[in-house]
């Protein structure tokens, strides 16, 4: 559910990369992004971080912070709908997408 849940963010975002402010989709894609971020927030504050404190002691929470926190530094900072979202390929594919991305970012201005 959270890939695809994800998924859905990836592609919207993808969608509204290339328009501008004024374009007849923008506001739509826009207020269903905000619906499907919010909805998605949602469930994990209500349903899956509830599960992984009942399943987890605080020492393998904090790693799993840990892991994330370090998964960031390395993670993509624009969407691809089109990369794989299973293991391995997910893993090695995001790797050198996030390394692509940041170095957008720096030639850019664009900051994550």
């Amino acid at each position: 559910k959270e890939l695809e849940d994800h998924a859905v963010v990836e592609r919207l975002l993808k969608d509204l990369e290339g328009r501008e402010a004024d374009d007849d989709q923008f506001n739509h894609l826009v207020a269903k992004l905000k619906l499907e971020v919010s909805a998605h927030v949602r469930d994990e504050e209500n349903r899956l971080f509830p599960l992984l404190e009942a399943s987890c002691t605080p020492e393998a929470l904090d790693d799993l912070g840990d892991k994330i926190r370090k998964a960031k530094k390395t993670a993509p900072t624009r969407p691809h709908p089109a990369a794989p979202t299973t293991p391995p390929a997910n893993k090695i594919v995001a790797t050198g997408a996030g390394l692509v991305d940041r170095a957008r970012d720096l030639l850019t201005g664009r900051n994550h």
